[in-house]
């Protein structure tokens, strides 16, 4: 607890482009957390590195998704929003963390499998303990709850594991982080395989709309959205591509999906697909306005990042200096 609030921890990696999918299904939800949450939002650029990395493009690309997280809504100054990198507690608490985790309960880790499979030529040790450094993230904060996706529940599991592991044996160190339940977000599909999620590191960049497109790209998108030959607007799972077309517009506008249908009742995916894409640029229009701006004022952004740090490592801080002092590290001298 902090300041009598329960402790959430979040992040993404500052690799790809963010998709609407983001957006709709986690980013646009942080923002009214603050209220009942004390929030750590991070930008996790340690693990982006499991996959080589341009270091230009990687600098950049974290402080646009640092600059996203604010132009989205998450006010800097109710939530730590930092770069794990500048807060060396977390490797320093993953490498602690990796000596209480077991081999075999990594080799069950299922997104190590993935990973492997689609970088073959690079199947190194941090890809393999990617979940410990998740631990860390998580652990490092005592938070109390983590928003996470089905993908990432297998990785959860093994925290709580490692935390009630060490807790175990040197007593109430580690909050048990438990998955965060409240509102959902929307499960966006890609445009071009509704089967697969919408994904930043999809092969096919009609799959995804970014948040960064530009009105035309995303009515083009829309337009080429994969659908059906039944040419009716019904919310059913025998129509999928046209289910996540509603998906779309009901998040989008913020109507349910029953009233979505009965909008369009009557009307062909003509109609029907221009009708996303001009819900969509509605969303994402104030937004990119909103990151234009921000990314301009260098010194205001600048500022977020140091200040965020500062706090970010105080309460990492406390965290790592209580783990070192039970597993016997030396006391510093001050």
């Amino acid at each position: 607890m902090i300041d009598g609030k329960k402790v959430l921890f979040s992040g993404m990696q500052a690799t790809g482009n963010l998709t609407l999918g983001n957006y709709l299904g986690a980013l646009k939800n942080w923002v009214s957390l603050s209220d009942e949450y004390e929030c750590f939002y991070s930008v996790v650029d340690m693990h982006s590195i499991t996959v080589r990395q341009d270091p230009a493009v990687l600098r950049k690309r974290a402080r646009n998704l640092l600059t996203l997280y604010i132009a989205a809504g998450i006010d800097p100054k109710k939530n730590c929003i930092y770069y794990q990198s500048h807060v060396s507690g977390h490797a320093e608490l993953s490498w602690i963390l990796s000596c209480f985790t077991y081999m075999g309960e990594l080799n069950r880790m299922t997104q190590f499998k993935d990973k492997a499979a689609k970088h073959a030529d690079n199947i190194n040790a941090g890809l393999f303990t990617y979940p410990v450094l998740m631990a860390a993230d998580i652990l490092l904060y005592q938070a109390d709850v983590v928003p996470v996706g089905i993908d990432q529940m297998q990785h959860l599991e093994l925290t709580r594991n490692i935390a009630e592991r060490f807790n175990n044996i040197y007593g109430d160190v580690f909050t048990v982080p438990e998955a965060y339940i409240g509102k959902v977000g929307a499960k966006i599909m890609s445009l071009q395989d509704p089967s697969k999620k919408m994904s930043k590191s999809d092969e096919n960049p009609n799959g995804s709309i970014y948040l960064m497109d530009d009105p035309d790209t995303i009515m083009r998108k829309c337009k080429r959205a994969v659908t059906d030959s039944e040419g009716c607007i019904q919310y059913r799972d025998e129509q999928p591509g046209i289910k996540n077309l509603i998906d779309i517009y009901s998040a989008c506008t913020g109507k349910t999906p029953d009233e979505t249908v009965q909008e369009f009742q009557g009307k062909g995916y003509g109609e029907f697909k221009p009708a996303v894409g001009e819900a969509v640029i509605s969303v994402l229009k104030p937004l990119q306005d909103e990151f234009e701006r921000l990314s301009k004022d260098k010194a205001y952004i600048d500022s977020i990042i140091k200040e965020n740090a500062e706090k970010a490592s105080y309460y990492s801080t406390k965290t790592l200096r209580k783990v070192q002092r039970k597993i016997g590290f030396p006391d510093r001298i001050r």
